[in-house]
């Protein structure tokens, strides 16, 4: 019988998207994380009960604009604040072997 081989998660990625450095390996990390931070902002609109149009109407922005951050699509960290501040929220930058600086 055939001993199946098992690979990790990095070795995954490896394989697919490219080692660690490259510019392939970089965008797909960058564009994950993104993703993260616009999930979080999801999460955080739920949770308070608004819907998308809603949110928007409190940043000035249109329904579609929450949908594309929320997919982790056109997000800056002027936006990411004027979207926790309007729901109240608050969010630290926190940098290695450095303090955490409040964003707002």
């Amino acid at each position: 019988m055939d001993k199946k081989k098992f690979y990790t998660q990095e070795e995954v990625e490896d394989m697919l998207i490219g080692k660690k450095g490259t510019p392939r390996r970089d965008k797909y990390e960058e564009d994950l994380e993104m993703f993260r931070i616009g999930e979080a902002i999801k999460q955080a609109r739920q949770a308070q009960r608004l819907t998308q149009e809603e949110l928007g109407r409190l940043v000035g922005v249109q329904k579609a604009q929450i949908s594309r951050i929320e997919n982790g699509k056109n997000l800056t960290f002027s936006t990411v604040i004027k979207l926790l501040k309007a729901m109240g929220l608050s969010a630290q930058l926190e940098i290695s072997n450095l303090n955490k600086i409040a964003l707002c």
